[in-house]
């Protein structure tokens, strides 16, 4: 099975910037798309950037201009680097990579356990 485990939150002042990391580990065969996904309290989980083996990314316009997804494909690590930060970006952030863990098996989703972020002055 893939196993991913996120760097730890923290709490920011608005304005302020962090860096969140992942790392997917276990059996793995292969990785297709990696991504960081949130969840705010009442609020359903959304997606927060993706980004695909070949480097092409996507984010929601909530976060464009302000977050920047990468990842190192021979490593299996996704980074989150996340500037301007507003009070609205508080949630738990989670890790996601579609990946399959032996030949011949079908893409799943895998997830972290997830790590709080607070935007708070």
């Amino acid at each position: 099975q893939v196993q991913l485990v996120e760097s730890e939150g923290g709490l920011v002042q608005p304005g302020g910037s962090l860096r969140l990391s992942c790392a997917a580990s276990g059996t793995i065969f292969h990785i297709n798309t990696m991504g960081w996904y949130r969840q705010a309290p009442g609020k359903q989980r959304e997606l927060v950037a993706d980004i695909t083996t070949r480097g092409s990314t996507n984010y929601p316009d909530s976060v464009k201009g302000r977050f920047t997804i990468s990842r190192d494909n021979a490593r299996n690590t996704v980074n989150l680097q996340m500037n301007s930060l507003k009070p609205e970006d508080t949630a738990i952030y989670y890790c996601n990579a579609d990946a399959i863990a032996r030949l011949g098996d079908p893409y799943r989703s895998y997830w972290g356990r997830g790590t709080q972020v607070t935007v708070s002055s």
